[in-house]
């Protein structure tokens, strides 16, 4: 099981600050994107942008990173600053 936090925009867009993925592991965050999607299709529009920002762990990561058991994993949008 992993824990997928949602942040700014995508949190209000998928009406969900957090879910609990359950997946096989190890996976890669792309994995975790497709299982998000298997289990709610409606989020699909929302969470395949090519621009979503991705971190496991509070880092950083491309999106084929390898998730392991209980890895936090958070998506957010592109953010900017003034």
């Amino acid at each position: 099981m992993i824990t997928v936090l949602f942040f700014a925009q995508l949190r209000e867009q998928l009406k969900a600050e957090k879910f609990d993925l359950s997946i096989g592991l190890p996976c890669t965050v792309n994995d975790v994107l497709a299982g998000l999607i298997k289990q709610n299709p409606e989020w699909a529009q929302f969470i395949q942008s090519q621009t979503l920002l991705h971190a496991v762990n509070q880092t950083m990561v491309d999106d084929k990173h390898i998730v392991t058991q209980d890895d936090e994993i958070a998506f957010f949008p592109p953010v900017t600053g003034g």
